[in-house]
Parts: C-alpha cells; structure tokens; sequence
C-alpha cells in the first residue's frame, strides 16, 4: 500500500477555523432573510437577534445551585418592556414569551448586558467567540428552555464545573438590570479547534498522526482477541465480521454500514464484546437521539452505561440511565443534597441585603460553599462514571467537564458521516482507539456555507500576510470519508444483509453504489403491501415493489418559484415545484390509500421545498397521517411505501442538485415494501452517468406508466 501523503495538523485547524468562520455567516445570512424580530443595536447584535443565535430583552429572575456546583439563572423576557405587545407574544397565564431563537439545551453561552445600546462588559473579557462584538460577560450552558424563560448553568462546560469569583461578581451585576441582557451562542467545535492548533508534534496522539497521514495504521490483531462467542445469535457474517475486526483494530476501524444492515444491532454487539473484555468505552453521535437509541438498546443487556447530558434533551426511557438524574437518586446523592439547599438559600437572600458589606459577605460564604459542594458532587460523578463502563454522551456533550478527566479505551462515533469532523474531534482528541460507523454514500451533514463564493487563492491574516485554504478540505467532507480516502478500504468493513427493502428496490443501489454486495434478508427480499398485517386489496400497486410514473414528453413542466431580488436569491437560490407531477403523486397516494394502505405507513418525499409546499397543499387535510418531506430530512428514516417526486422537467434538461447521487441513495432507499418514482426521465437522464443507468434500471425493471395530463385536470 502506497504511504498516505501526510497533512499538516496546524494548517488543517486553520482551515477549519476558516470554514466554520464562513458557516457561520451563512447561517446568520441566511436566516436573518426569513427571519423578522425586534431591531436592536448595534447592528451585529440586531442580525443576531433577528436569526435566533441572541435573545435580548431578558431579566434574571431566580437563581439557584445546579450540577456541579453552578449557578443556574432564570432569564425571562423583561415585564416593562413586553407589556403592550400582543396576546400572540404571551405564554399561558398571561406572561410574557421568549422572541423566536434557536438557543437549544446544551448550547453553550454568554450572558452580556446590552442595555440602552451600549457595549458594557459584564465580567473580565473572555476572549475570543460569539458573533457578536461584545466581549466578557459570564459565559455558561443551556440547561432548560420554553416559551417563557430560559436556564443556565455558569461555569464553561470543560472548564471544570462550578462558577469563579468573577462569574459570582458578573452574575452579581445582572440582578436587577432592567432590560438589559443578551444571550448570545457560543461554539465548542471552534474550541476544540483552536486547543489543537497550540498543540506541539509531541501532544499529537498515535491516532492523531494516523488520521492526518503521519503514520499508518497498526495490523490488527485477531490473535489478541482470541474466539468471539456471540451474544446475540441473529448476527449475520458481515456483522460478525465487522465486530472481529473493530476488535482486533489497534487503531482506526470504520463499520460501513448501508441502509437497512444493521449498523446499531452491530454496534450494540461490538459493545458488549468489549466490556466482556472490560475495555471502558465512550460512544458519541451527533444528535441526541441517535445516542439515545445506544442507551435504549444497551440498558436491557445490563451494561453499566452513563447518559452524560441534560434530562430535558433525553428520550423518557433513558433518564434513569442520566448523570443528573443518578446524582440526585443514588445512594451518593445525600452527600450534596445538604450543601445544595444551603447554597440556594444563601443566594436567595442575595436580594433582601441593604449594603453592598451584606453581600460582598454572603459571596464569601458561596464561595465556600460552593468549594465544598464541588468537592463533593465531582467526587460523586467521578464515582458513578468510573463504575460505568459505558458513557454516552452527543459529540458536543463528550466536551463537558463530567467526563475531563476519564480515560477511556475506545471512542465510537455512530452516525460518524453525518457529523463534521471538527464535531468529531471534541472526543477524539486523546483518543488512542476509534470505531466510526456509517455511511459515507448517504448525505453528509447540511452545510449552509457550500453554495457561498468560495474564497479563491488566499486569505488576508490580521498582519497583512496570507494563509492558504488547504485543498480537499471542506466541511461536507467528514472524518469517515477522509480516513477512507486517506488509508483505503483496509480500514473498512461493510456489511452486506439489508434487511428493510424489497430485492428489486434494493437493487439499483448496490450495483451502483455498493459494488453489488448488498443482499437482501430472506424476511424481507420478496414482502409487498399486499402481504402488510391488516386487510388490502390485491392491485397493481400493492403487488408491484418499484413504480416508475414517467412524465416525460413536456406535459408535465416544472416551474421556479417566484424570485426574490438581491441576497436572498443569491443564497437561497430558486426552489421548484411542478404541479402536473404533483397531482399524479396525488393520485397515486390515493389509490394507495383505496387500496387499503394506512396513510400513516405511506411517506411522500421530494428534493425541493417548493414542490413540498404544493404537495402539502394537496395532501395534508386529506391525509393527516401521511408523512410529507424533504428527501434531505428524512435520511435514516423508513416507511412500508414510498413515493418521491423530482420535479425537474425542462427543455434545457437541467437537473440541479439532483445530481448528488448521494441525495438519490436517500431517496431510493427509504420505502420497505414500494417505491413509486415520478418524474421526467428524458430530462433526468440527461443530468449524469448515474442518473441515465438509474431511468435505464427504471424502465427495465420497474412497473413503467405514462400519466395522461388531461385525467389529472
């Protein structure tokens, strides 16, 4: 194997810093243009405010003692100022509701006072981060949100818990201000970014250097691991296979897995198999319920697992399973519950002191008390993740200070295509084992920035001299697919049983994208909607797997959406719609539905946001339990039946993004028992190699129909 060119690590972060830099500004962009709110200033500040990453307007109403020895404040939105507005901005019981954000539990934040227009700093000066201008101000973590107040906890998560004396002097100064609060959003993957860049060679970790091409990766060893006995006995070879060799890997092991094979039961296995081993394993993901799911399918094995973040983003089923909740319901608890109170109450009183002597007192007294409760929770946590011997957290939790100071054997990242890498690096920092599974020929992660101008030649540094954007780079590329590009298939396995779709719409993808490999289980190769567990009637659509509505001869043309002058064209670009196709979707869903198919097992997904509008239109009161959406979103879903609708239909046979096969994969992998496709197969065809063999597989192996225009009006 020829030695992977190797790249440079300072000069990868700086790229990264780059484009997270550049996403960013799309994101504040592009929002800011659907966006409306209340104008603040300075103009920074009202563009944040505008797209959901600031609130303003805020007044902390309560405080009390949280996790890790930390204050959570309470901001609702200020009474004087919120007064005369409408009933439509008033939550339940009259009280006033938060402006429309995007700050979600777990975000990281700062608190600044923006009152009267002013810059104020509240606090030392932080540093860098935020979009926002402003500087300092105490900086903390989302710990609860809803539409009349939002909670947080001070203290950076990573930074070790519990709040400093400035951050009790800031949070001092926030009581009592009128009006006078941002919040604003922070980033932990430019962090993460950053403490890799003043890393030296000798910081860099034997997986560091393996996934930048430094070195290559160790032989895996199967001798090491010895006979593997199955837990589970409906394992099939590839999976088995799989588990083996992310065993035996020293390294690096990536876990293939295409849709519908199995990659979580096979994850579960893998972790299982390492316990039995009593390896200490971190899983990660990059959503909260794409780690939930581990959680879910671990905790009737008995493994001791740990759920590290917040109970408000957490799936019912895994909150007894939760850091929180076990420090508050374990024997440990009542350590803490005692220093807990008196701290609450303490900080209650801050507001009934006089002079200025009472309180720089009572912080004194929080001070101390704070240290002891620290003291004792961390060595509560501390116990309860060491005696786990699986945590779980999101890539972004795998940052926060329950888990600074664990070391762990091997780092698994599920989902690992769907993540951008500098995600993936806040656990993989010191990681001297990884596993990442996924699929690297479904969509990557949604990148706002990728349709921006791209930066040509060089960047202009803050002292005048240029930095190059490293080529090959980009946020759309995950770690999954670089290592891949970088190490080869070695690394890799992949499993080869599917057992959601029918064999004739399985088919196409495996040849094309798959090298072929991709079998169809036995329980599923042949199932159709005539053979679902509830009454249907025998017809040609519930006995046929692929419909193929082909709308081409210029009967059926799409159509863009009015354009909008200026910025918002140029980063939001023309959406389509085609309503001749739609109605023939229409008509389909219906003879699905006559036919005696639940509209809830019945999904209808298009790749544009237009032609969605129009078929919700149609569809939507007809049939409230039809699942309508963006082919994009609905990537790791599945129904019984599935109908897409391309809309692309025109004389100079453009296909736009259509052409992402990657986006077709979705698509055309989604349905268990029937995929109906509608579009025009003369303009599709035209769009590229994939997509000619694709209307070619259509037409030879699908139920191929010509919709007539004149039934449909």
């Amino acid at each position: 194997m020829v030695p992977p060119t190797p790249i440079s690590i300072p000069h990868f972060v700086e790229t990264q810093l780059q484009l997270l830099l550049l996403e960013h500004e799309a994101e504040v962009s592009s929002s800011s243009l659907a966006t409306t709110a209340a104008s603040v200033s300075p103009a920074t500040r009202r563009t944040l405010q505008a797209t959901g990453y600031a609130l303003t307007g805020l007044v902390l109403s309560q405080c009390r003692t949280g996790l890790g020895g930390r204050v959570v404040g309470e901001f609702a939105p200020d009474p004087a100022v919120s007064s005369g507005k409408s009933d439509d901005n008033r939550a339940s019981g009259g009280q006033p509701r938060l402006g429309s954000h995007g700050i979600r539990v777990g975000d990281v934040v700062r608190v600044n006072d923006v009152s009267a227009g002013n810059a104020k700093k509240i606090g030392k000066d932080k540093g860098k981060d935020s979009g926002a201008k402003d500087k300092g101000g105490p900086e903390g973590v989302v710990t609860r949100v809803n539409d009349k107040a939002i909670w947080i906890a001070f203290g950076q998560q990573g930074k070790g818990g519990g709040t400093s004396k400035e951050d009790d002097e800031a949070i001092e100064e926030l009581w009592g201000r009128s009006c006078g609060h941002g919040i604003f959003m922070l980033y932990s993957m430019r962090q993460t970014m950053e403490k890799m860049a003043k890393m030296t060679e000798s910081d860099h970790s034997h997986f560091m250097r393996v996934a930048f091409g430094h070195t290559t990766p160790l032989e895996p060893d199967y001798e090491d691991i010895g006979a593997v006995e199955f837990s589970d006995p409906t394992l099939n070879d590839s999976q088995k296979d799989a588990i083996r060799f992310a065993l035996a890997s020293k390294d690096i092991a990536l876990i293939h897995g295409p849709p519908g094979t199995g990659k979580t039961h096979t994850i579960i296995e893998l972790i299982i198999q390492m316990v039995q081993r009593n390896k200490r394993i971190l899983v990660c993901g990059p959503s909260n319920i794409s780690v939930d799911n581990i959680v879910e399918r671990l905790a009737p094995k008995k493994v001791p697992v740990v759920r590290v973040g917040h109970p408000a983003r957490l799936l019912p089923s895994v909150l007894e399973h939760s850091l929180e909740v076990l420090t508050q319901t374990s024997d440990a608890a009542s350590i803490v519950k005692d220093v807990r109170k008196e701290i609450d109450e303490k900080q209650a009183s801050i507001r009934k002191t006089r002079t200025g002597r009472e309180r720089r007192a009572i912080y004194d007294d929080l001070k101390q008390l704070r240290k002891e409760f620290r003291e004792r929770e961390s060595k509560c946590v501390d116990n309860l993740v060491r005696e786990s011997s699986v945590a779980v957290a999101t890539l972004h939790g795998a940052g926060g200070h329950q888990l600074k100071n664990q070391k762990f054997d091997v780092v698994i990242i599920d989902e690992a295509s769907q993540a951008l890498e500098a995600q993936c690096w806040i656990p993989l920092i010191s990681a001297e084992k990884v596993i990442l599974a996924g699929d690297h020929l479904q969509l990557p992660p949604t990148v706002k920035s990728t349709n921006l101008k791209s930066k040509q030649g060089a960047d202009k540094k803050d002292d005048g001299s240029t930095k190059e954007i490293l080529k090959g780079v980009s946020l759309e590329r995950t770690l999954f697919d670089r290592l891949l590009s970088l190490h080869g298939s070695e690394i890799k396995r992949m499993l080869t049983t599917q057992y959601r779709m029918h064999e004739r719409i399985m088919r196409f993808p495996s040849d094309e994208l798959y090298e072929s490999k991709l079998m169809a289980g036995d329980a599923v190769k042949s199932r159709l909607l005539a053979d679902l567990p509830y009454e249907t009637q025998g017809t040609d659509d519930t006995q046929e797997p692929l419909v193929f509505w082909d709308t081409q001869g210029g009967d059926f043309p799409e159509k863009a959406e009015d354009k909008e002058i200026g910025q918002k064209e140029a980063l939001l670009g023309e959406s389509k719609s085609n309503e001749m196709e739609a109605m023939v979707v229409a008509r389909h869903v219906d003879n699905l539905v006559k036919a005696g198919i639940k509209p809830e097992d019945i999904a209808v997904i298009t790749p544009y946001n237009g032609q969605l509008s129009v078929l919700s239109q149609m569809l939507r009161e007809k049939y409230p339990g039809l699942e309508l959406g963006s082919v994009d979103g609905f990537q790791g879903r599945e129904k019984e039946a599935v109908v897409v609708s391309l809309v692309r239909s025109n004389a100079e046979h453009e296909v736009g993004f259509l052409g992402e096969k990657r986006r077709l994969n979705v698509a055309m992998t989604r349905p268990k028992r029937h995929l109906c496709i509608c579009g025009d197969s003369d303009t599709i065809s035209r769009g590229s190699s994939f997509l000619k063999h694709w209307m070619n597989y259509l037409e030879e192996n699908a139920d191929l129909r010509y919709p007539d225009a004149s039934d449909l009006l």
